[in-house]
């Protein structure tokens, strides 16, 4: 007859998910906000690699604004407020079709 012989259990590591710039950014604004809450109320603020890059009253010449000195990455902009932003929506629907063209 044979022996059985026993083995330790495999090490198993779970990896976490990996959070995309535009995600760090975001928490970075976050993380900001009580201090920026005394020094931008009621503007609009870009956040790039975790620091505020820039900062004004139109949110989208702010975004070109950064952009033009960035590069095209990701980026937050965010309103400083103490209230949270509205989330707006565009109501573009696209359907694709199986080959994955766009309808």
């Amino acid at each position: 007859m044979t022996e059985t012989v026993a083995l330790p259990a495999p090490s198993l590591s779970v990896a976490k998910p990996s959070v995309s710039k535009w995600q760090r950014e975001s928490e970075a604004f976050r993380r900001l906000l009580p201090q920026l809450l005394a020094t931008h109320q009621g503007q609009y603020v870009a956040i790039h690699d975790g620091q505020i890059v820039d900062s004004g009253d139109d949110k989208l010449a702010l975004a070109l604004r950064v952009l033009s000195k960035v590069g095209n990455v990701a980026i937050h902009i965010g309103l400083v407020g103490d209230q949270p932003e509205l989330v707006s929506r565009s109501g573009v629907r696209r359907e694709l079709r199986s080959s994955g063209e766009l309808v």
